[in-house]
C-alpha cells in the first residue's frame, strides 16, 4: 500500500444487516507511514442489481441501480503520518430490494472509500459490502390464506389395446411458510386402470428468473420425498412433510431483473400426471388468529370448493364418480426416501441458526439472542442472502454458483425426528407454527 499502512471501512456496532428505509453509518480509518497528499476523500454507497446469460459472468447483460450517493468527507489537504477516522452517514431508500446472489445474477450493496491523489500518484480505494434485508409479511400477500390445490386427470393407454384412467389431487395446509415451519402435504391417487403405478414423487422447487433479453430460468430441486406406486384399480392417500430449509424470499419487491418463486412438485412416474401447488416463503409467517384458522388437513375436501383451480379440468365422469369410487377404502401409500434424511434413514436434526427469524417474532423457549447488538446472520448455501440466527456470525459471502439446500446431518436441532402428519394436525403443540 506504499504509504499506506491502513485503510479501511468499518460500520458502526459492526453491524451488517439492514433494512429499506435504515441509516447506514460508519468510519473510514487511514493509517499512514508518512505525510499524504490528497486533493479528496470521498465515501461512496451504492445498491444496484446485474445480471447476465451466462453462469457466473460479471459483465452484466442489463443493469439496475437502486441508489449512488457520494459523500465528501474531505477536501485538499495533507494528512500527516499516524491515525485517522473519517465518519459517514447514508440513507437506504424505501424501496431497495432484498440482497441475492444467484448464478446468472446478483442484487448487492456496497460502500467505497477513495482516496483522490495529485497527478501521477496511486490513488486509493477500500470497499466493504453490507447486506439488505426487505421483510416478506406473508399476511400481506392476497389470498394467502386459501389452500394451495390442484388436481388432474389421465386417461392412458398400455398393453397396446386396453385403457385406464388416473387422477392425482395433492394440497398443502397452507399457501405461505418461513423458514423452519413444515409443509403439510396430502396426495390422493385413484388408479382406475389394471396397471400399477410408478413412484408418487414430491419436490418443493425453486424457480429464480432473470429477465434479461432472453430471459433465464434456473430450477433447483430444494427437498424431495418418493412414495410408492399404486395398484391397480386401488385408490390410495399419501401424507407427507418437507422441512423448509433456510431460502431466499419469494419475489425480490424493488427488483425488475429477478424473479423467485417456489411451489411443490407431484408427480407419478408411469403415466406420466404432474401437478403444482404455488406457494410463498417469508420472513414474517401467517397470523394464524381464530379468526383466520389453520385450514384442514383433511384430503377431503370438495372440487368445487371457492377459490380452488384445478391444473387441469377432470372428466364429468370423474367428477360424478369422486375420488373414493363410491367409498372404496383408501390404502396409505409408503414413503421409500425423503431428502432431509440421512442415509441411514434416520430423520435429520436441525440447529434454529439454520433459520431465518424476522425481528419482533417470538423465536422458540431456550433460544433467545444472548446480544442484541451482534451482527446475527447467517448466510444460506449458495445465495447471499441474509438470515438472523443465534449468537455471533462473520457473514461469508457465498462461493458457490448453486442455490442448494443446507447440510442438514450436520445440525443439531431438534432431537428427535418432526411429527408426523396425523401428530400435527392433531396437536399444535408439536407444530411449528405453535411457536410463531
Amino acid at each position: 500500500m506504499g504509504k499506506l499502512q491502513e485503510f479501511d471501512i468499518t460500520f458502526t456496532n459492526n453491524k451488517v444487516v439492514y433494512g429499506p428505509g435504515e441509516s447506514i453509518s460508519g468510519t473510514v480509518k487511514i493509517k499512514t507511514a508518512n505525510s499524504l497528499q490528497y486533493k479528496a476523500i470521498k465515501v461512496n454507497c451504492q445498491g444496484s442489481c446485474g445480471i447476465s446469460n451466462k453462469v457466473n459472468d460479471s459483465s452484466w447483460t442489463l443493469e439496475e441501480q437502486y441508489f449512488n450517493s457520494t459523500l465528501s468527507v474531505a477536501d485538499k489537504g495533507t494528512l500527516a503520518a499516524g491515525e485517522h477516522s473519517f465518519p459517514f452517514q447514508f440513507l437506504i431508500p424505501v424501496a431497495a430490494p432484498t440482497s441475492f446472489e444467484g448464478p446468472f445474477g446478483k442484487v448487492a450493496y456496497r460502500v467505497r472509500a477513495a482516496i483522490d491523489t495529485p497527478r501521477f500518484s496511486k490513488d486509493y480505494k477500500a470497499q466493504r459490502g453490507f447486506y439488505l434485508l426487505n421483510l416478506l409479511n406473508l399476511n400481506e400477500v392476497p389470498d394467502i390464506e386459501d389452500l394451495s390445490y390442484a388436481v388432474i386427470t389421465k386417461k392412458f393407454s398400455y398393453l397396446l389395446v386396453k385403457t385406464g384412467t388416473l387422477m392425482l389431487k395433492a394440497h398443502s395446509d397452507m399457501k405461505g411458510y418461513i423458514p423452519g415451519q413444515v409443509i403439510k402435504l396430502a396426495t390422493e391417487i385413484h388408479n382406475k386402470s389394471g396397471k400399477d403405478t410408478g413412484c408418487v414423487l414430491a419436490s418443493l422447487i425453486q424457480k429464480v428468473t432473470y429477465r434479461t433479453k432472453r430471459p433465464v430460468y434456473d430450477w433447483r430441486t430444494i427437498a424431495e420425498v418418493e412414495g410408492a406406486g399404486v395398484k391397480a384399480g386401488k385408490h390410495a392417500e399419501w401424507r407427507e412433510q418437507i422441512i423448509v430449509p433456510p431460502l431466499p424470499q419469494s419475489a425480490l419487491a424493488g427488483c425488475s431483473l429477478i424473479d423467485i418463486d417456489y411451489f411443490i412438485q407431484v408427480s407419478l412416474k408411469s403415466p406420466e400426471a404432474v401437478v403444482t401447488l404455488p406457494i410463498y416463503i417469508g420472513n414474517i409467517a401467517l397470523n394464524l388468529s381464530p379468526s383466520r384458522p389453520i385450514p384442514s388437513s383433511s384430503a377431503n375436501i370438495a372440487l368445487g370448493a371457492t377459490g380452488v383451480t384445478p391444473s387441469a379440468p377432470p372428466a364429468e365422469e370423474e367428477l360424478e364418480e369422486g375420488l373414493c369410487a363410491g367409498g372404496v377404502a383408501s390404502e396409505e401409500i409408503p414413503t421409500k426416501s425423503h431428502s432431509q434424511q440421512d442415509p441411514s434413514g434416520q430423520p435429520v436434526t436441525m440447529s434454529p441458526s439454520a433459520f431465518s427469524h424476522a425481528p419482533g417474532a417470538a423465536l422458540p423457549p431456550n433460544h433467545r439472542r444472548p446480544n442484541a447488538s451482534a451482527p446475527l446472520f447467517c448466510v444460506s448455501t449458495g445465495a447471499t442472502i441474509p438470515f438472523f440466527t443465534e449468537g455471533e456470525v462473520t457473514p461469508i459471502p457465498t462461493s458457490c454458483s448453486l442455490i442448494l439446500p443446507p447440510e442438514y446431518s450436520s445440525w443439531e436441532y431438534p432431537h428427535e425426528p418432526p411429527p408426523t402428519y396425523e401428530e400435527s394436525c392433531s396437536s399444535a403443540d408439536t407444530s411449528f407454527n405453535s411457536r410463531q
